[in-house]
């Protein structure tokens, strides 16, 4: 990209606008792992002030999406296989724990609902970016919905390099579409028939199929 090009940023604060402007081009891999993030590069891309600049760096950076090196720069990181195998470890123990929560009570939460439909219209259309998002979306809200701020906090803290693995490698790709569909479905119809145990097999079954097209991903690489 040359030095030239300004960016657009849309309507809303400032440094929301540039944070998502960012986080979307890491995750669908325009800025892919290993590259340098300056408060420089981003203030001349989008011709925003510096402080701006860096407050979006700090977000991204809180989230997972960057790291910062020994020198304080931030870098899209390069997750390696032990360190997405721990992240999977991870993410199944917290969700799995949320999904059990929710069985107790037999509703699905309104905006796993939604996001469900989401992947469902992304799957049939074939929009691999969509699909990501509501991916995300639909995780998020099995979390959210137990109502626990710690629970929620300690999900969000992996929640960055859950969505950095799913766009930057794209193993969405090497599975049908309509089979994560499925998988989803799956999970909501055993919270809806308070089945706390197939709530939870449910949930590691899929997030077990996901962590094995990340490393087989890495593994081609």
């Amino acid at each position: 990209m040359g030095t030239d090009t300004r960016l657009e940023l849309g309507p809303s604060s400032l440094t929301d606008a540039l944070y998502e402007s960012v986080r979307k081009r890491i995750v669908n891999g325009e800025i892919p792992q290993g590259e340098k993030l300056t408060e420089v590069r981003l203030a001349t891309e989008y011709n925003v002030a510096r402080p701006t600049a860096k407050a979006a760096l700090e977000r991204l950076t809180a989230l997972g999406l960057l790291r910062r090196t020994a020198h304080k720069t931030a870098v899209v990181p390069v997750l390696d296989q032990d360190e997405i195998r721990d992240l999977f470890f991870s993410r199944v123990t917290i969700e799995k724990a949320a999904v059990s929560a929710l069985a107790v009570t037999g509703e699905v939460p309104a905006d796993a609902a939604r996001a469900q439909v989401a992947i469902e219209y992304a799957a049939r259309d074939r929009l691999f970016e969509d699909q990501v998002e509501a991916d995300i979306a639909f995780h998020s809200a099995l979390v959210s919905a137990v109502g626990s701020r710690r629970l929620s906090r300690m999900h969000e803290l992996i929640l960055g390099e859950v969505h950095l693995t799913m766009g930057q490698y794209k193993a969405h790709r090497k599975a049908d579409p309509s089979t994560v569909a499925s998988e989803h479905a799956a999970i909501l119809e055993a919270i809806r028939a308070g089945d706390a145990t197939a709530a939870a097999e449910h949930l590691a079954y899929h997030l077990d199929q996901a962590q094995n097209r990340l490393l087989s991903t890495l593994q081609q690489d």
